[in-house]
């Protein structure tokens, strides 16, 4: 599994997750995103409906009837249900979690010291796996580098 890192310091979670979540139904990928934070999923619930005017982003929750028909799945657990090929993981979810997956992506809030520590955690511990990681991060035009 690859482990990817967004390390967001310039744009908000909810400005970048967007991008990922489309990247990822183009490659006719499902997606998990997981929180144990029943707060911000309910906050992403209702927002991917809504994110932008002319678009919206099909998901559900892992509450809801026919959750593993889902494109994209709310949860707070760690299985797998709607079969996805990556993980986006909030709030500290742990990537170890997650290994049956093509791809599981670690976002921290930068300014959130504790958040950054638990991504190194995550990061020595993938290291010590061999796991290939990926650390993004934006430069000061707001372009995203991988910088591992």
């Amino acid at each position: 599994m690859e482990l990817w890192f967004y390390h967001l310091e310039r744009t908000p979670l909810d400005k970048v997750l967007p991008g990922l979540l489309e990247k990822s139904l183009d490659k006719d990928w499902r997606v998990l995103i997981c929180s144990g934070h029943v707060d911000r999923l309910q906050w992403l619930d209702e927002w991917l409906w809504t994110w932008r005017d002319d678009s919206f982003i099909p998901h559900g929750t892992a509450d809801t009837p026919r959750a593993d028909l889902q494109p994209v799945l709310l949860t707070s657990g760690t299985e797998n249900e709607n079969n996805a090929k990556v993980a986006i993981l909030l709030d500290g979810a742990d990537p170890a979690n997650f290994e049956g997956l093509e791809r599981a992506i670690v976002m921290f809030d930068g300014a959130d010291g504790d958040a950054v520590q638990q991504a190194r955690q995550f990061w020595k511990q993938a290291k010590k796996k061999q796991q290939t990681v990926l650390y993004w991060k934006q430069n000061e035009s707001g372009t995203w580098k991988n910088l591992a």
